[in-house]
């Protein structure tokens, strides 16, 4: 029989469960633990592009025949089969995920052609000078919030249509492109993410019983990662901001703005896998 990580890790904590767990304080110490080691089994994907971001910048030979950016492709597509191999990820996330690569490298090519960053490495494997390795940054989102809406088993409350999210989601994209043109709708963006989303709650499951949060919380907490995560990926090189280019700088916290609302596209991308009510 083959290793299956998931009932593996699933076996492990029914055991550490029944050995420590005696009362409440320990349940919820333990729950808590457990809320922690499952938010970086979610981060999985995102964890290891981080660590292949970070291990490439202080240790890939600059004599290399094969550019470090290159190699971090490379290597991302080997992550990605190796975690749909092992059932880690299934074909219905890998898909959403797949549709959310797509959707971050054309915003990449147009931004990178707009000035907005910038990749300073050179690369064979890349469409209009953005580098391949790129749209899996934006994949590692949609990883993400597929990999911790199962794992976590969300259910929610009043869950807003799907619709509404759809419209939102595409108003969010469009403004990428057309707040360099035109008016940025930003704000009102904003506004209406809190009027769809704030009545919502999440109900997570971190060990045996549903935990609420309300979602805009949720939503803006995961933003507030990614915009850590983004703060290495340039310390790293990655890619860097124009204000960068005389040394490293943490991001604008202006930034956290822009990915939760990056976020909420690939969320409703996930969320249509679920249907309308946001369950299983």
């Amino acid at each position: 029989m083959s290793f299956q990580p998931k009932v593996f890790l699933h076996k492990q904590r029914a055991a550490l469960h029944s050995r420590f767990v005696s009362g409440w304080k320990s349940q919820a110490l333990f729950e808590f633990i457990t809320f922690g080691i499952k938010q970086a089994w979610a981060c999985l994907f995102g964890g290891l592009m981080l660590a292949l971001l970070l291990g490439t910048f202080l240790f890939y030979p600059a004599e290399a025949a094969l550019s470090r950016y290159d190699f971090i492709t490379l290597s991302a597509i080997a992550i990605q089969v190796l975690m749909l191999a092992l059932k880690l990820e299934s074909w219905e996330e890998a898909r959403v995920i797949f549709v959310f690569h797509i959707v971050g490298t054309v915003m990449e090519i147009f931004k990178v052609h707009m000035g907005s960053w910038l990749y300073p490495e050179a690369s064979i494997l890349n469409i209009a000078g953005v580098p391949l390795f790129s749209g899996f940054m934006y994949a590692c989102v949609g990883s993400y919030l597929a990999r911790v809406w199962r794992i976590f088993d969300f259910k929610f409350d009043r869950f807003p249509s799907l619709k509404w999210q759809g419209l939102l989601a595409v108003l969010i994209y469009l403004n990428f492109f057309t707040h360099h043109f035109g008016p940025d709708i930003r704000l009102a963006l904003f506004i209406g993410s809190a009027i769809l989303y704030g009545p919502a709650m999440v109900w997570f499951r971190a060990d045996e019983e549903h935990r609420p949060m309300p979602l805009l919380i949720g939503l803006v907490l995961v933003a507030l990662f990614i915009w850590f995560a983004e703060n290495l990926g340039t310390f790293a090189k990655a890619w860097t901001y124009p204000n960068q280019d005389a040394g490293w700088q943490m991001v604008s916290f202006a930034k956290l703005g822009s990915w939760y609302l990056l976020m909420i596209i690939s969320f409703v991308l996930v969320a249509a896998i679920h249907g309308n009510n946001g369950k299983n």
